[in-house]
């Protein structure tokens, strides 16, 4: 692929990178500044890189998630939570598109402030999964490659989030008029 092909296939995803950025450092400038290490590494790599069929973003968050983490100082991979080995969704689940926003007309600043938080005060393996899936759209095996956890572990940590997130946003959801299953 043509460097310049791939850099502006690079540059249209800058939003979502920062989106996902800014939900796990929860702060503008230390978003900004992970973007920045994200896109330094992308284009350092850009030879290695092979457009496949799901495109350039899920490479991208591969990079953002081990720039965040690195940063953190947790270069080495967690071991996977025990919450994390047993979930009640079905395997059916694996081949459900996600719900995914049209990204152009969501705004932020417009969503009820309840989700947001609710969503804001989610653990970072839970909430990462959940916004990879949610809004960036991502596929269950495309966010296992991102995270670099098992498919499971993804399926997992995303019943999990949509399970705390049902329970703490029933009120909400009678407001709306959604009935949520027990």
């Amino acid at each position: 692929m043509a460097h310049s092909q791939a850099r502006q296939l690079m540059m249209a995803e800058m939003d979502s990178v920062y989106r996902m950025a800014f939900h796990l450092t929860r702060h503008p400038d230390e978003a900004s500044d992970l973007v920045q290490e994200t896109f330094l590494r992308a284009l350092r790599a850009e030879s290695s890189f092979e457009l496949r069929e799901n495109g350039i973003k899920p490479w991208l968050f591969k990079i953002l998630h081990n720039a965040f983490y690195t940063k953190i100082g947790k270069a080495k991979r967690a071991p996977t939570l025990v919450e994390d080995l047993g979930h009640e969704s079905a395997p059916d689940d694996i081949n459900l598109p996600s719900p995914c926003w049209d990204l152009e007309t969501l705004d932020w600043e417009q969503v009820d402030d309840r989700l947001k938080d609710a969503i804001h005060e989610l653990p970072d393996h839970y909430r990462e999964v959940l916004l990879l899936w949610a809004v960036e759209g991502l596929k269950y095996r495309e966010i296992a490659d991102v995270l670099g956890v098992a498919l499971g572990t993804v399926m997992s940590r995303l019943y999990r989030a949509r399970s705390v997130l049902s329970e703490q946003l029933a009120e909400l959801a009678q407001e709306h008029g959604i009935s949520v299953a027990e």
